[in-house]
């Protein structure tokens, strides 16, 4: 619609009905595609997004990674991956990881990693949609889309444009994000998408002298929210600041100890 302001929460049209779904590229078959949102910036969902197609590959499973946070990228940099993606008459062949997980962000085609977008919202959810449209991504088990917080263009554009089977909400425990958590299931339940759990970060931490748990950030009712919402909460994970030096080091593909290992094994299948 002309009149769309892609405010989804406010919005009463059935955008789920109509088929604006994008083809894949002629050279990609991707058997499921798992998008992980967050509803707010800073709830370590890029973390989430790594670890997680990590635990997959390491399930046997070939893993992509499309990050359509366009303006705030970080995939490349938690595999360690710094090279420019090349291109051929086929495509854009996406960037490997030295444990073979494919991935496509847009730090792999800019000059320098630290370049700014300065780009307006059509023009970004476009660029995610060519991600899908023109990247060379081959056979591929499961696709992790790493999409920018909130529920604007690039949500909205990958759950019409992208055969997405189902959805991860990244959450942590100040009460605030409940609300934003919601906000973020509605959308997804609006345009058909089927939400597969809950992950809460930042759950605790855990003193590595005594063991005992601390709620650092305050007790968390996410339990209490996902009953409500009818929804499994998949993980709680602590604050581990091994698996923040070792993500700020490149090094996804070799966690100390990798929390999502079971949410994998329950997506598996």
């Amino acid at each position: 619609m002309s009149d769309c302001t892609h405010d989804c929460s406010s919005c009463s049209a059935d955008c789920a009905s109509r088929d604006l779904m994008a083809p894949a590229n002629a050279k990609s078959s991707i058997k499921r595609v798992i998008a992980v949102i967050s509803g707010k910036g800073g709830v370590g969902k890029s973390t989430v997004t790594a670890s997680l197609a990590a635990a997959m590959a390491k399930r046997g499973h070939k893993v992509a990674v499309l990050d359509a946070d366009i303006t705030g990228p970080s995939i490349p940099a938690a595999f360690g991956v710094h090279e420019h993606a090349m291109a051929t008459d086929d495509g854009i062949q996406p960037a490997v990881t030295p444990g073979g997980i494919k991935i496509m962000s847009l730090n792999l085609l800019t000059n320098n990693e630290t370049d700014p977008v300065i780009w307006r919202g059509p023009v970004i959810a476009g660029v995610v949609k060519q991600f899908w449209t023109d990247v060379e991504w081959g056979e591929v088990d499961y696709m992790f889309v790493d999409m920018p917080p909130g529920t604007g263009d690039v949500p909205l554009t990958v759950f019409q444009s992208l055969p997405v089977n189902g959805l991860l909400v990244v959450t942590s425990p100040q009460d605030l994000v409940s609300m934003i958590v919601t906000k973020a299931v509605h959308m997804a339940q609006m345009m058909s998408i089927p939400v597969l759990g809950l992950i809460e970060n930042y759950s605790y931490f855990q003193c590595p002298d005594c063991g005992a748990k601390h709620a650092i950030f305050g007790k968390s009712h996410l339990e209490q929210e996902a009953m409500q919402l009818g929804l499994p909460l998949l993980a709680q994970l602590p604050i581990d600041p091994a698996v923040a030096a070792a993500i700020d080091a490149g090094q996804a593909e070799n966690l100390p100890v990798n929390y999502l290992e079971g949410v994998a094994a329950q997506l598996d299948g």
